[in-house]
């Protein structure tokens, strides 16, 4: 296997590399890795990893996001947010699904917000009433508080 290939067929198609510096907004297709220094905006509908050596001072609108290194700004994943152990985030995290490993820095707010398909599949299968679906746009939710309580309780 090409190792710019990852396992779901998705190739590495844009790397800031280690040693390197850019500022600016990035719209691409496919995935994003960070090794480098990164100031600006990322956009996109695949993933972007930001490995241990990787700082990005930005917002990131991606499908999936990985944190090994330093993240400053706010993530919007479609899909999810994985946070390794050697990452920090020092922003707020959006997503349907976030995976936390021990170990990380977090200063920020989590919202765990309602993916988009799963929304479809279930209003076709039985519409939930405007009051039970969590929203989006509504900060320090119950759901925000219940998670930041679990993330506290696991870690001591």
């Amino acid at each position: 296997m090409n190792e710019n290939q990852l396992t779901d067929s998705a190739y590495i198609n844009s790397i800031i590399g280690e040693g390197t510096r850019y500022n600016g907004e990035l719209d691409l297709n496919g995935l994003l890795r960070i090794d480098g220094d990164f100031c600006g905006t990322v956009r996109t509908k695949g993933k972007v990893l930001v490995g241990k050596n990787g700082r990005a001072e930005c917002t990131v609108y991606a499908g999936t996001v990985v944190v090994g290194g330093i993240v400053k700004g706010n993530i919007f994943a479609e899909e999810k947010v994985v946070i390794l152990s050697t990452g920090i985030v020092l922003g707020n995290v959006a997503s349907p699904r976030f995976i936390v490993e021990e170990g990380v820095i977090l200063n920020g707010n989590c919202r765990i917000v309602q993916d988009r398909g799963a929304q479809g599949r279930q209003e076709a299968r039985s519409p939930v009433s405007p009051a039970v679906q969590a929203s989006p746009a509504s900060p320090g939710t119950a759901k925000d508080k219940i998670l930041v309580a679990a993330s506290t309780a696991a870690h001591g």
